[in-house]
C-alpha cells in the first residue's frame, strides 16, 4: 500500500469521534432513562444471527437484498443482525414457560442493512427497540405510546415539534369491508395509502384506478382517510385514547387514518412519530400490537406490542432543533499540572486522593511548559488547573486555578477534594 494514503471507512459504516459518540450516548442515556422509569429491563441479543431466523419472520428483499451475509468455517450461512424481532421471538420461546408476564423489554444496539446511503439513512445504525409482552389491551398500547412521548419530552421535542399518529388495524379492515375491498387487495392499498402524501391528489387517484380501485371504492377511501373522528366508533381506540389522556399524553398523540405501517403484520394498534418541525415530516419512531409474534419460531401464541426508533433520524432532528447538548471535549474538569520532574509524583498523587473522592481528573503526562499545559486545558473545555511546585509542596498546599474567571489561590492539602467540589458546583 502507497505510503500516507488512509483507508477508507466501510462504505455506509459510522466514525463516532468523541463528538458524536456524545450525541450517541445522550441519546442511549434518554431512552434508557424513559424506558426505565416505566419499569423495562434492558437486554440484547446475539449481532450474529443465523440467515434462517430471517426467512420466516421478515420480508423476502430484507433477506436477500439488504441482509449482510457470509458463510461461517461451518459453512452455515450468517448475517449481521439487519432487525431484532426475530431474535426477540426466539429468546422468549426459549424460556417462555419460565419468564414473568407482563414482560417489559427493551434494548438500544447496532444492526446493519444493506441499503443506498444518503442523509437520514446508513448501513449501520443504532436502534431502541422496547415491547410489552403478554397483555392484549388498548391500555398496554397506551404505555407503549407514553413511553414514547416520555422520550420525546426528556430530549425537548414538544409537541409542536413532534407528534404520534395512531391508527388501528381492527378498525381499518372494517372499512375496507364496507368498501368491499378483498384480503389479498389490501396490501396494495396500505402502500397507496402510504403514498398518498408524497403525491399530488389528481396523480394519486390516477395511480389508485390503476391500481385497480373502482370509483366508489376510491370515493370511499378518501372519505375515510380525512375522516378524523371515525376512531369514536371503534371501543379499542376510545380506550387507548382513554388512557393516554390519564397518562398525561394527550398533547403528543392524534388520530390519523393515513398512518398504515405495516397493517398487513400489525394486529391492532399502529402509531408513528414524526417530526412536524419543517416542511417535510420525517419518521422519528414507530410500532404497534403484532400477537404473532412466536408463531414462526415454535413457542405458543403469545400478545405484544413495541416500536423500534433509529438514532440516525432522531439525532438529526435533535440536531437540527438545537436540543443537542453542548458538547464537552473532557469528561474530567480538572487538570494536575506537572511543575517538573521531580514533582510528577506529587501531581499523580494529588490526582488519585481527587479520584478517591469521586472527582474525574486528567494529569498532564509530561513536563512542559505550563503555559500549554493551561492552553491543554482550555482546549479541552476543564474549568480548574491544580499546581503542585516547591512552595506547594514545601507549605502542604496546592495552587488551584480557575480557568475561567483566571483566578488563583492557595488551598490546604487535605482541604483541595472538598474546595474543588465546591467550585465545581458552584459553576
Amino acid at each position: 500500500m502507497a505510503k500516507n494514503i488512509i483507508v477508507p471507512a466501510v462504505k455506509g459504516t459510522r466514525e463516532f469521534y468523541p463528538e458524536e459518540m456524545a450525541r450517541r450516548n445522550y441519546i442511549y442515556e434518554k431512552v434508557r432513562e424513559a424506558s426505565q422509569s416505566f419499569g423495562y429491563q434492558e437486554w440484547d441479543a446475539p449481532y450474529l444471527e443465523t440467515l434462517e431466523l430471517y426467512a420466516a419472520k421478515s420480508g423476502e428483499e430484507l433477506v436477500k437484498e439488504q441482509a449482510f451475509t457470509f458463510k461461517d468455517r461451518g459453512g452455515s450461512q450468517i448475517t449481521l443482525r439487519p432487525e431484532l424481532t426475530p431474535s426477540l421471538a426466539r429468546m422468549i420461546a426459549k424460556k417462555q414457560r419460565q419468564l414473568v408476564y407482563p414482560l417489559r423489554w427493551w434494548s438500544f444496539g447496532p444492526f446493519w442493512r444493506y441499503e443506498r446511503p444518503q442523509k437520514g439513512r446508513s448501513r449501520e445504525f443504532f436502534q431502541w427497540n422496547i415491547d410489552m409482552l403478554g397483555p392484549n389491551s388498548p391500555e398496554a398500547d397506551a404505555e407503549l405510546i407514553a413511553v414514547a412521548a416520555k422520550f420525546m419530552q426528556s430530549v425537548g421535542l414538544s409537541p409542536e415539534l413532534a407528534r404520534i399518529y395512531i391508527n388501528n388495524r381492527g378498525l381499518m379492515d372494517s372499512e375496507f369491508d364496507k368498501l368491499a375491498i378483498p384480503t389479498e387487495s389490501r396490501l396494495m392499498v396500505s402502500n397507496l395509502v402510504d403514498r398518498r402524501s408524497k403525491m399530488k391528489a389528481d396523480a394519486w387517484e390516477k395511480y389508485a384506478l390503476e391500481a385497480g380501485l373502482s370509483e366508489p371504492q376510491l370515493d370511499g377511501l378518501v372519505a375515510l382517510l380525512e375522516n378524523k373522528d371515525i376512531w369514536k366508533e371503534w371501543d379499542d381506540l376510545v380506550r387507548l385514547f382513554t388512557a393516554l389522556d390519564a397518562l398525561g399524553v394527550s398533547d403528543y398523540v392524534e388520530f390519523d387514518p393515513n398512518v398504515v405501517r405495516g397493517l398487513l403484520y400489525y394486529t391492532g394498534t399502529v402509531f408513528e412519530a414524526f417530526d412536524v418541525s419543517g416542511s417535510v415530516r420525517r419518521s422519528i419512531l414507530g410500532g404497534g400490537r403484532y400477537n404473532n409474534l412466536l408463531a414462526d419460531v415454535g413457542g405458543d401464541p403469545l400478545s405484544a406490542v413495541g416500536f423500534a426508533m433509529g438514532d440516525v433520524v432522531a439525532g438529526i432532528v435533535l440536531e437540527e432543533n438545537g436540543l443537542i447538548p453542548e458538547f464537552e471535549p473532557s469528561p474530567a474538569p480538572v487538570l494536575v499540572t506537572v511543575f517538573g520532574e521531580e514533582f510528577s509524583a506529587e501531581s499523580y498523587a494529588l490526582s488519585a486522593e481527587l479520584r478517591a473522592a469521586g472527582i474525574n481528573v486528567s494529569t498532564y503526562p509530561e513536563v512542559t511548559k505550563m503555559k500549554k499545559q493551561f492552553k491543554f486545558a482550555n482546549k479541552m473545555g476543564m474549568r480548574i488547573a491544580l499546581i503542585v511546585g516547591s512552595d506547594e509542596v514545601e507549605n502542604a498546599e496546592v495552587a488551584v486555578k480557575n480557568l475561567m474567571s483566571g483566578e488563583q489561590v492557595k488551598v490546604a492539602r487535605a482541604q483541595v477534594p472538598e474546595e474543588i467540589q465546591k467550585m465545581l458546583a458552584s459553576d
